[in-house]
């Protein structure tokens, strides 16, 4: 029998009483990898060998994780700076326990997400309190860290931790490396050709103008190609799931009518806040909730409108209208001035009313923006620092809560979304005021996805606007997970992504 030379190699290196990796054979005989596969999978073909696939798993330290297995891990650095301010009966600030645990930059906030994860203590408005009670030592991703940092570096799969191990991949401090195993054995027609004798095969890869031209491709035998063989797994570049979705929702506004709006990230606290009825002592406004700028700390006199500014200090101080009570608290125009990350994108609605970014606007009209919100939150599956706020509103005469309802249902039916449920809320800039809720498919569970209500007289008078004007902010991310069913905001963007959660996600029009 007669058989190209890799096969021939791969026969008489291959047993026929113990399975020999492919990988083996490739080093025994300096072939490469691939070609002894190929050579073996069109053996099994012949009947002479038979292959077997198995797949093994290896973890391994990412960079970030090889530091944090050496000096500790972050929440387990504030949680002793905690401790050692003695913040165990009585709650401490924030800052003292970042500072004593020597946190800086992301790995505060980093910190901050998984000591509320693990139950290590409580964070509140700025303050910390720890639980003594808690196993450092006994916390299992740092047991993993350990293991994977030692000598031999391998996990045993019968005693980790599956929730600590995954844990971690999602924090990007585990590595997980899949390898396909294979295996080859003789078969007993592949014992009978060895005996009876295997010879090498002169076989030819390719056509060359050499071979046209002297007629010997008429009398060489050419190798077969097996184009069912594993190829390498190759990721392309593709669009952001997130991105897909926030796409797809501008579809569906502008089919719907509305005109898309931006405007700045950074802004005054006048138009953030102050234009929104929100009173300056409001707790939201503290410096605990809201991300305030260094430089520029403030906005200029010549940038907000003199007019605009006392219309909106008068609502302020004593309402609007012959019944108007206002809040009688302290106004302070330097207040207003001060410029801060937005923590939500109603700034661009206030904007727009207002004739700044347009021009006057007569009823009626429809804008919508799909644009970025800060916030100090505390991370957890479904908050994150930032996120993408689905601003909304409609102005025309005489709208009603029907209104607003029927709105919410055409949008979410386009998604597939039909159980939206409302609950009657508080805002200090509507009246009345309702947060939507819908069911996430995968949990059951009900999340909130947004906030919603009529603009009150007290925002859209000093605004100059006459008509009715109905508003929302919906969360984008929100959205998608009752779309796709994700179950952690974590793993769609941040600091935390999961890449083969976005490699797989589909958002489907």
């Amino acid at each position: 029998m007669k058989l190209p030379e890799t096969q021939v190699a791969v026969l008489e290196a291959a047993s026929a009483d113990d399975p020999t990796p492919v990988e083996q054979i490739a080093e025994e005989t300096g072939e490469q990898v691939q070609a002894v596969a190929g050579a073996a999978f069109e053996l099994e073909d012949e009947g002479l060998l038979a292959v077997t696939e198995r797949t093994e798993t290896e973890y391994a330290l990412s960079e970030e994780g090889e530091t944090y297995a050496y000096d500790g891990l972050p929440e387990h650095s504030l949680w002793v700076g905690g401790l050692s301010n003695d913040a165990v009966d009585e709650p401490i600030e924030l800052g003292q326990a970042i500072g004593h645990g020597g946190l800086e930059d992301e790995a505060v906030e980093i910190a901050l997400s998984n000591f509320a994860r693990k139950g290590m203590g409580t964070i509140d408005s700025g303050t910390i309190q720890v639980d003594p009670d808690f196993d450092l030592e006994g916390d299992a991703e740092r047991a993993i860290l350990e293991v994977l940092r030692g000598e031999e570096g391998e996990l045993d799969p019968g005693e980790v931790d599956e929730d600590a191990l995954a844990s971690l991949e999602r924090r990007g401090l585990v590595e997980r490396e899949e390898s396909t195993v294979r295996e080859v054995t003789l078969t007993d027609e592949g014992v009978t050709a060895m005996m009876e004798g295997v010879e090498v095969a002169e076989t030819v890869g390719q056509v060359t103008p050499e071979l046209l031209t002297s007629g010997e491709w008429e009398e060489v035998e050419f190798a077969e190609y097996n184009v069912q063989a594993d190829a390498e797994t190759v990721h392309g570049g593709k669009s952001h799931a997130l991105r897909e979705m926030s796409e797809r929702v501008k579809d569906v506004l502008v089919g719907m009518g509305f005109e898309e709006m931006q405007g700045p990230h950074v802004d005054a606290d006048f138009y953030i806040n102050d234009c929104l009825f929100m009173p300056q002592d409001h707790p939201a406004r503290n410096h605990w909730d809201r991300f305030a700028l260094e430089e520029p700390a403030t906005i200029g006199r010549e940038n907000l409108p003199p007019d605009l500014v006392d219309r909106v200090e008068a609502a302020h101080r004593d309402g609007v209208g012959p019944d108007g009570e206002g809040y009688h608290s302290p106004w302070d125009e330097d207040f207003a001035r001060a410029l801060a990350l937005r923590g939500h994108t109603t700034n661009l609605s206030v904007r727009h009313l207002a004739g700044l970014a347009e021009g006057d606007l007569e009823p009626p009209q429809r804008y919508f923006s799909i644009e970025k919100a800060y916030r100090n939150d505390t991370l957890d599956a479904t908050h994150l620092l930032e996120f993408f706020q689905i601003e909304g509103w409609v102005m025309a005469e005489d709208l009603s809560v029907r209104d607003l309802m029927g709105t919410f249902t055409e949008f979410y039916e386009q998604f597939g979304i039909t159980d939206i449920q409302f609950k009657p809320h508080y805002n200090p800039y509507t009246e009345p005021s309702f947060e939507l809720f819908g069911r996430h498919p995968e949990t059951g569970e009900l999340i909130e996805i947004g906030n919603s209500g009529i603009f009150r007289p007290e925002m859209l008078e000093p605004l100059g606007v006459e008509a009715d004007v109905m508003a929302w902010g919906l969360a984008l991310e929100r959205l998608f997970m009752l779309a796709t069913g994700a179950e952690d905001i974590r793993d769609v963007h941040g600091t935390l992504v999961d890449l083969d959660f976005l490699r797989n996600e589909e958002v489907v029009y």
